[in-house]
């Protein structure tokens, strides 16, 4: 054999190794959609790039492909049922103010959270770690206050990567082991104007706020607790829960700080990929939708609730009032309404569609505005293809996403419970004919979309970087490794503080010894000195 074709041999094996397919466990199980399309999206890429992703869900993902295998596991009718109601029950009540919303919100999230507890006893998933043939390289863990998932991975011995459909924020400051700069990196729920720093009532408000998401994650972590000793506490093997952090080798953030905002001190293991479920190249659109859309002489408007606010849920004057308003604008209106049988009315500018490819739709360049409930996901893809927005808040944080939205300029809000015909209208023309809302959010696209990397390309080098890097250890933060008493140095600070107490008392007793020793010379100087004068006399 020839030297040349040794040499392309040998080239040739290490480029199969260097490529060869890891085998990855995506527990995403929490049951809410919008959580759903951001992680499915990432275990997308890693499937489109070769790896076998083994996906946990409570749900069917809206995207599919070879090398995702499937273990489905949804929710039963009764499950379904209280979900439904919960949400309804959201929808009916004011949820404006977020601190009291959150710990309203308890018994709702309660729910998610003992539906991923009680999967993780299915025996399907307890087969993986059980059965010896099972073979894993890593798990990446869907994040939603569901920290005692993180068990499944110890189980496994491999490493953890997070992927959240949630922004970066103090929740997540115990997994990167980062400190909050509550001074200047406002909170969800103030609202703070790019760029600038927050003045004192802000900086006030800052501090309560995050005073009171501690309060609840402390209640959270309580919960976690729970549910991992329930799960995995009579295993001697398995690490303490307070422990389970150390094997989080990133977290992968639907953000982009560059340019949403805010600025903040992070560390390596912080990576951001906001805009991972928006497609590079949109797809063709659904004939309907398609041929609708082309004729819209005068543009168009896209309305979607979201996944969980759904039309049932909704007041009948409110949808009333909405439909009154949009079947009278010269503009075409595609609504995504999930019973078509009972639709709010009928309008020949009017599209109803129980599901709707949202993304490719925005990319369309007939769509005009995006009347949206301020989900995460909407808000993003709306400012990748620079569509304006009017935002119909209902609850969680969708309230602050759409405080945010309308500070950069990028549209309107209003609340939906209170909806009326008249400001409804007016708001929907102001943005429609005021051009400073599409100038100032296409203006935002081309920041959003300017990156090293695309969202795709993040979410692949740095999954493979940890698969290369047997966890890539060396990015975490030391501080995830380090107890509170020695993060804060308290025990240097205790150290110190008897050193000084020690030399205090030293110097006390030497202050003492020293004034005793002038007193008692003092005195004698004075004794001898009567004696003197007695002696002359």
């Amino acid at each position: 054999m020839s030297p040349q074709i040794l040499f392309l041999t040998f080239l040739g094996i290490l480029l199969i190794n260097g490529s060869q397919s890891a085998n990855i466990l995506a527990v995403f199980s929490c049951p809410v959609p919008s959580h759903l399309i951001v992680e499915i999206s990432m275990a997308k890429v890693l499937a489109e790039n070769g790896h076998n992703v083994t996906v946990i869900t409570t749900l069917k993902p809206h995207v599919t492909h070879e090398n995702i295998n499937l273990i489905y596991i949804p929710l039963t009718k009764e499950e379904q049922k209280t979900q439904d109601s919960g949400l309804s029950s959201m929808v009916e009540r004011d949820n404006s103010n977020m601190m009291t919303a959150v710990f309203r919100m308890r018994k709702e999230l309660s729910f998610i959270f003992n539906k991923n507890r009680e999967l993780m006893k299915d025996p399907r998933i307890q087969d993986l770690y059980e059965n010896k043939d099972n073979k894993f390289d890593l798990v990446m863990l869907g994040y939603f206050f569901n920290s005692f998932q993180l068990g499944i991975a110890q189980k496994l011995k491999v490493p953890v990567v997070i992927a959240t459909s949630m922004f970066q924020s103090e929740i997540f400051d115990i997994m990167l082991g980062n400190i909050h700069a509550q001074a200047y990196v406002p909170t969800v729920s103030v609202s703070v104007e790019k760029g600038r720093p927050m003045n004192f009532a802000q900086r006030l408000a800052n501090l309560i706020t995050l005073g009171v998401f501690k309060t609840y994650m402390y209640l959270t972590e309580t919960d976690n607790v729970e549910a991992y000793n329930e799960l995995y506490g009579s295993d001697p093997a398995m690490p303490k829960y307070e422990d389970l952090n150390k094997n989080v080798s990133l977290i992968f953030f639907n953000s982009h700080a560059l340019s949403e905002g805010p600025i903040r001190p992070n560390f390596p293991g912080a990576i951001e990929v906001g805009g991972i479920q928006i497609k590079e190249n949109p797809d063709p659109l659904p004939k309907e939708i398609d041929n609708f859309l082309q004729n819209a002489t005068d543009g168009a408007i896209l309305l979607s609730l979201g996944s969980n606010v759904r039309g049932a849920f909704l007041k009948a004057d409110i949808v009333q009032n909405m439909f009154n308003v949009l079947s009278k604008l010269k503009q075409r209106v595609i609504w995504k309404w999930e019973n078509l049988d009972k639709i709010p009315g009928k309008s020949d500018n009017i599209l109803y569609s129980k599901w709707l490819p949202q993304d490719d739709i925005l990319a369309h360049p007939k769509i005009r505005l995006f009347i949206n409930h301020a989900g995460r996901g909407g808000i993003t893809e709306s400012q990748f293809h620079g569509k304006p927005m009017l935002s119909l808040p209902v609850f969680g944080d969708q309230p602050a996403n759409a405080d945010k939205m309308v500070q950069d300029g990028f549209g309107l809000s209003m609340s939906l419970l209170t909806l009326e015909e008249q400001p409804f209208h007016d708001k929907i023309i102001e943005v429609l004919e005021n051009p400073e809302y599409t100038q100032k959010v296409k203006a935002f696209s081309k920041l959003f979309r300017d990156r090293p990397l695309t969202a795709r390309q993040s979410v692949l080098y740095w999954t493979e970087y940890v698969l290369r890097h047997h966890g890539a250890a060396h990015l975490q933060s030391p501080l995830v490794h380090m107890g509170f008493i020695a993060a804060n140095n308290l025990d240097v600070y205790a150290l110190l503080l008897s050193f000084i107490i020690v030399i205090l008392l030293i110097s006390k007793v030497v202050v003492k010894s020293l004034y005793r020793k002038l007193k008692g010379n003092t005195k004698k100087e004075n004794n001898f000195g009567k004696a003197k004068k007695l002696k002359t006399k």
